[in-house]
């Protein structure tokens, strides 16, 4: 009877029905058959009297088989696997663990009772994958812990502790340790009663409820998820435990759960959620590749970046000395450290202890021979070639034998950098993005040289202080930054033919970026692209490419640099950030193409959007044809985790495949026609269009 995935044993007069479908016991067809016929062997024998369901290893059921996504659902479903305990005539508690989630959770609810251990997290986080609980998590929750906690839960897929689960009425009770022993003793305490709950008839939290509850829940999850229909499928099902029977409701989750399931918004979530784990994984570096051990760091430069770079290596108990030229600039960047810390305190996301802990393990130094015992050194000078072989030259007399020697630059050739040191095997480039505390992408950049154990160490550093690392080629703006540029050039382009700032961005805001392009300008500083675009002007980038900055060149020159001068495209409010429209800036766009003998004409949202999308499109393709990304999938995730990107949209890839690229290329050549010098030529993309490929 015991089979791989499920095991049971007999103890005294309770059946234990164990999951062992290791690492994370998904609900895989082998795991629901067994479910079953575990059950159904404890129910025919009279000796049990209770049952206990749990988890072997390090989890409850955590969820549906991520190999079994997109397939049909084998018989038994999940469903069926509920119903069973439900209906149940011998009681059972559930004992949780580790992560149950989804499906593991809405297991969970069909059992009579649930208890937890104290270090246990449980959720229903299916809305992160743009679909819905499918197997009555929209139907039970609200009946255990409410309609606000279950549509808090729900819409935002963000898992709660056990002990909120206990406030929450979600489970009976908490304990420290020994939750199998626990979990004896209470289903023990309940065989003696004549009736055990069963969540599908509780009433009593799903009743009398106003229908602003909901109007009110929508109107706030429109303003965070802009765009997406997932979070709203799920409160149009968890408002049907109001208005519905349980058996009424489920069908409406059943018919809501397809809705999603079938959606371009669920595929690119799903997308996104394998091409985040598939980036780890790097064709030419083999599983057993020597990670070498980081057990402390040093981050040369402590400003605004150096300083959100050190945090992550406290935040992880990883100790960092930073270091800066002079006191004051230590200071003032050991300040800035105090201040976020202080402000996560105050927003009660951390304690005082835990404060207190993060700011002894960052010390500070004016002296560069402080590296000498770190591990990986990260140098966060500032981004110009020459101050960056000066301060590799002198690292590399400094750092240890085995030290990872980190630059952190958004544009620079890394072999260049390398080359200053007498081991550019052990150089690698670390692109934090800005604020490097909360950005969750690092672009590792390998050079010629990089060694495979210094690429594999960095990967796994990078998910160590909770990034997502993708692996970058070593060309001018790497993936991110070299897509970028193309796009911002269109947006210029796009402002020069006609099209207002104001407009550009918003299409683009309302397409689901974080922001548009201008405004992003603004954000990050006009003088940054400013320093580029004049390196770029040295080395001849623009001989054969339209150039389109001229605007952004001027409001340099007139110190615009965006919000940190309070003026950019946009003017800010110096106190709240807030932005208003610069008639200005248009005026000087029509200037600047009367100068350049540009006729001016109406530009519809449709065209704003395909040519800032297929500019970024086409430059991730052209950077796949170099083969400076592994993948397409790797752009994807770059763009969603370090751009702004809607995930929901699954990336500029996936994004263009979704709407076909027979018909991206169709418009590309047109666009191309009008504007050959803004419209770079790819082989690649043509072979894929004139094959019927799609990317691996």
């Amino acid at each position: 009877m015991n089979n791989q995935a499920i095991k049971y044993e007999i103890k005294e007069n309770i059946g234990i029905i164990k999951g062992a479908n290791h690492p994370v016991n998904a609900l895989s067809y082998e795991v629901r058959k067994g479910l079953i016929d575990s059950l159904q062997l404890f129910l025919k024998d009279d000796n049990i009297e209770g049952i206990i369901l749990c988890g072997e290893g390090r989890t409850f059921f955590a969820g549906a088989d991520i190999s079994e996504f997109g397939k049909p659902m084998q018989s038994p479903s999940l469903n069926d696997v509920i119903f069973e305990f439900e209906n149940s005539n011998k009681p059972i508690v559930a004992a949780l663990h580790g992560t149950p989630l989804g499906g593991g959770l809405e297991l969970a609810m069909g059992c009579n009772y649930r208890v937890a251990l104290s270090s246990t997290n449980l959720g229903l986080p299916e809305v992160k994958l743009g679909i819905i609980p499918g197997a009555g998590g929209t139907q039970r929750l609200p009946r255990l812990a409410g309609i606000e906690k279950a549509l808090s839960m729900i819409t935002s897929g963000t898992p709660i502790n056990a002990k909120d689960a206990l406030n929450s009425g979600i489970v009976e009770e908490v304990f420290p340790d020994n939750i199998i022993e626990n979990a004896m003793n209470f289903i023990k305490s309940k065989l003696s009663l004549d009736n055990h709950p069963i969540v599908s008839k509780l009433s009593e939290k799903v009743s009398n409820i106003q229908s602003e509850v909901f109007d009110n829940f929508s109107n706030k999850i429109q303003k965070k998820y802009r765009g997406r229909k997932s979070p709203l499928c799920a409160i149009e099902a968890v408002k049907a435990t109001t208005t519905l029977t349980f058996t009424e409701g489920l069908e409406k989750e059943r018919e809501l759960f397809k809705l999603c399931h079938d959606s371009k918004e669920s595929s690119s979530l799903i997308h996104m959620f394998f091409s985040e784990r598939k980036a780890l994984k790097i064709p030419d570096i083999p599983k057993d590749t020597k990670i070498l051990p980081i057990n402390s760091a040093a981050v040369i430069g402590c400003g605004t970046m150096g300083g959100g770079i050190a945090m992550n290596f406290a935040n992880v108990g990883i100790p960092v000395i930073v270091i800066e030229d002079t006191q004051e600039s230590l200071n003032n960047g050991i300040k800035i450290i105090e201040k976020n810390y202080s402000n996560t305190v105050s927003k009660g996301k951390m304690s005082d202890s835990e404060f207190k802990n993060r700011m002894s393990l960052i010390k500070g130094a004016t002296s560069l021979e402080s590296i000498v015992g770190a591990d990986v050194v990260v140098e966060a000078v500032f981004e110009e070639m020459k101050l960056k072989k000066e301060m590799f030259s002198r690292i590399d007399k400094l750092a240890k034998e085995n030290a990872i020697l980190a630059t952190n630059t958004s544009t620079l050739d890394i072999d260049q950098i390398a080359e200053s040191t007498s081991r550019p095997e052990h150089v690698i480039g670390t692109h934090f993005f800005s604020p490097a505390n909360v950005m969750q992408l690092l672009e590792i950049v390998r050079g010629k040289k990089t060694s495979k154990e210094v690429i594999a160490s960095t990967m796994k550093l990078a998910k160590n202080i909770k990034k997502t690392p993708v692996l970058a080629g070593n060309c001018d703006g790497f993936i991110g930054n070299r897509m970028f540029h193309e796009y911002v050039r269109q947006a210029h382009a796009l402002a020069e033919e006609g099209a207002k700032v104001s407009d550009i961005d918003r299409v683009i805001y309302d397409f689901g970026w974080a922001m548009g392009p201008f405004a992003v300008n603004d954000l990050a500083g006009n003088d940054v692209g400013w320093r580029i675009r004049k390196r770029h002007k040295q080395e001849g980038k623009y001989d054969n490419l339209r150039y389109t900055s001229t605007v952004a060149d001027q409001l340099c020159e007139l110190g615009r640099y965006g919000q940190k001068t309070n003026r950019g495209f946009y003017i800010y409010d110096q106190q709240t950030r807030k932005k208003q429209i610069d008639p200005e800036v248009d005026i000087m766009f029509e200037k600047v193409a009367k100068e350049k003998g540009i006729s001016r004409r109406q530009i519809d949202d449709n065209e704003i959007l395909h040519r800032l999308s297929w500019a970024l499109f086409n430059t991730g393709c052209m950077i796949l044809e170099e083969g400076y990304a592994l993948r397409a999938s790797d752009i994807d995730v770059t763009y969603a985790y370090g751009y702004g990107y809607p995930h929901w949209r699954g990336g500029p890839m996936k994004y263009a495949e979704d709407y076909g690229l027979e018909k991206v290329l169709e418009e590309i050549e047109s666009f191309r026609t009008k504007n050959p010098d803004m419209w770079p030529k790819c082989n690649y993309l043509e072979e894929l269009v004139k094959e019927n490929k799609k990317f691996n």
